[in-house]
């Protein structure tokens, strides 16, 4: 085994400051707008990326409501005021901790492809895939919707309120009215393809195909009498009759039709899961198994970053985003060729996160030269020469919300739709995902099928990231998430080495710049317009291809605070316009 490297190098020199490198004291209350300060809660505590959303949550938790039954109310609301990212029409993983009990379990919503999927879905005419937006729009990237079975499943574990108290907020809003924000409002403006459809532009666009402005009252009567039957009725009342009809006929009437049934959205089944976990020096990180990618991925990242002493590194430094980004390469390398719904393929879960396997990737991690683009490796022999590398393209949308609620009960959800504003089809006030597109587009690579290919009934594999970390005590001490495509995993593993390294709080660690590789072609990726993206000479000099690009997370976390002032602080992400809030 080899000795702990030790990496302060001469010459290596911190490009920004980070002035509140130890943890300051923190505000009561909530807070917006930037810079971000973490924010203070003894009771519980609730971080979302829309403040509406936030204060919904809130009021169920003030009311004595569950952590699941305030991220139920939460997602409703999202699926309003941020419908570019998440909703009923869309997916979602739920990471539950049940501080009684002391048990964590894990929530499977994701989207599933209809009976009729085959793995040739997105080839084109000649045999190669299809170019990305002529997959998305329309039908033929629709997935069985998976958001409300899940938050069905978790609310019968786990709710304390009513379920139909858990729909109002959002019934109010979607017909009072709600404004438009800024950064819907610039995504509404800059969509090509959401006016093309007649629904979406009717109710998000005037009628001279003007995005509603900012500040806009825009109210959604078609969603609030749709939650009305699902809070009356649950679940069902989407899942089977004239709702589940009305999706069908949009899917197979669109421009690019799609092939889902009734039948498919019958059948759709919320599963529950073992969370991954494995330790990170003191802690105990848990994350989403398959067919999520990000808690493989991220743990792996973290194990292979273990051996060198990270706490001794300035944040700022070339050599941080260096050792970052080379076990970013080795990571997703690996994610590209092994990773997949573990229902249709044997992923080698156990393989892909022991700590001997992780200790010879880790190796090929050179303390002052960049490698090129990394290979995957071989965590279990016979499945090496199995699978080919996957295509998918990630794209960063999606939501993510973290709650404690006064028991301890903890949840870590990140739901999605895939793509801002999903398939762009619109049914009943909200709009059905494009999730398929995140399958593999190529069934088959160099001869050899891949783990992540279309099949019927199968799970696409996903980035998603929610992550619960546990001290050595078994407490919750950490709840994190993001939006963000396949840099998801990189924003969060980001911030759990910004919390658990760098002793930073979370608000600090998330609000820390974006950086990283998704081995897409060897790069490293620097936060454009953030004081990442100065690094840019020094990591070439050390041979790495950089690219400065825009990287915005949507991180949102929950650390435990201990001493004098116990209780929770909570962090929202800069970037974008949710807020914190707790008692």
């Amino acid at each position: 085994m080899n000795r702990p490297i030790k990496l302060l190098a001469a010459g290596v020199v911190a490009l920004w400051c980070i002035s509140s490198a130890y943890p300051q004291p923190l505000p009561e209350g909530s807070s917006v707008g930037a810079p971000k300060q973490a924010v203070f809660a003894k009771k519980f505590i609730v971080s979302t990326a829309n403040p509406l959303a936030t204060e919904a949550a809130y009021r169920i938790l003030k009311r004595g409501g569950s952590a699941v039954d305030a991220a139920i109310a939460a997602q409703l609301v999202l699926n309003l005021v941020e419908p570019q990212s998440s909703g009923i029409g869309g997916g979602a993983f739920i990471l539950h901790y049940a501080a009684k009990e002391r048990k964590l379990v894990a929530y499977d919503g994701r989207e599933t492809a209809p009976a009729a999927a085959r793995p040739d879905r997105f080839l084109a005419g000649d045999g190669k895939p299809m170019k990305f937006y002529d997959a998305v729009v329309g039908g033929r990237s629709v997935g069985v919707p998976g958001t409300l079975r899940v938050l069905e499943l978790a609310y019968r574990k786990h709710g304390r309120m009513p379920w139909a108290a858990l729909f109002q907020p959002a019934i109010r809003l979607a017909e009072n009215g709600f404004s438009v924000s800024p950064r819907l409002n610039s995504l509404l403006r800059t969509d090509r393809y959401l006016p093309q459809q007649p629904r979406a532009r009717e109710y998000f666009y005037d009628a001279d195909g003007v995005a509603r402005a900012v500040g806009h009252v825009l109210k959604n009567p078609q969603f609030g009498a749709l939650l009305r039957r699902i809070a009356r009725h649950g679940a069902s009342e989407f899942y089977e009759g004239e709702i589940a009809q009305e999706i069908v006929d949009t899917v197979r009437n669109a421009s690019n039709p799609g092939d889902i049934t009734v039948e498919d959205i019958a059948g759709y089944r919320a599963k529950e899961r073992n969370p991954v976990c494995g330790p990170y020096r003191a802690y105990r990180i848990c994350g989403m198994p398959s067919p999520s990618s990000g808690g493989m991925t991220v743990l792996q990242m973290l194990t292979m970053l273990e051996r060198f002493e990270m706490d001794k590194i300035d944040p700022g430094s070339a050599l941080a985003a260096h050792l970052f980004a080379e076990a970013g390469k080795l990571a997703y390398a690996d994610r590209g060729r092994y990773m997949g719904d573990s229902e249709f393929v044997a992923v080698p879960e156990r393989a892909l996160i022991d700590r001997d396997y992780l200790a010879r990737r880790s190796r090929l991690i050179s303390p002052d030269r960049a490698m090129a683009s990394a290979v995957a490796g071989e965590p279990d022999r016979a499945a090496r020469s199995g699978w080919g590398e996957d295509t998918a393209l990630d794209l960063p949308s999606t939501s993510h919300l973290v709650v404690v609620d006064r028991r301890g009960n903890a949840v870590s959800m990140s739901t999605t739709i895939e793509a801002e504003f999903g398939s762009r089809l619109m049914v009943r006030g909200f709009l059905l995902n494009n999730e398929l597109t995140d399958f593999s587009f190529a069934s088959e690579q160099d001869g050899m099928p891949v783990a992540n290919r279309v099949e019927a009934g199968k799970r696409p594999r996903s980035s998603m990231a929610p992550t619960i970390v546990f001290d050595r005590e078994g407490k919750v001490h950490l709840l994190i998430g993001s939006p963000g495509g396949s840099a998801i995993i990189n924003y969060v593993a980001k911030t759990l080495i910004g919390v658990l390294d760098w002793g930073l709080d979370v608000q600090q660690a998330i609000s820390l710049p974006n950086m990283g590789s998704r081995n897409i072609g060897g790069a490293t990726e620097l936060e454009k317009g953030s004081q990442a993206a100065a690094l840019a000479d020094a990591l070439q000099a050390m041979g790495h291809l950089v690219r400065v690009i825009d990287l915005p997370s949507g991180l949102h976390g929950v650390q435990r605070v201990s001493g004098r002032r116990s209780g929770w602080a909570g962090g929202a992400d800069p970037r974008r316009e949710g807020i914190v809030k707790g008692d």
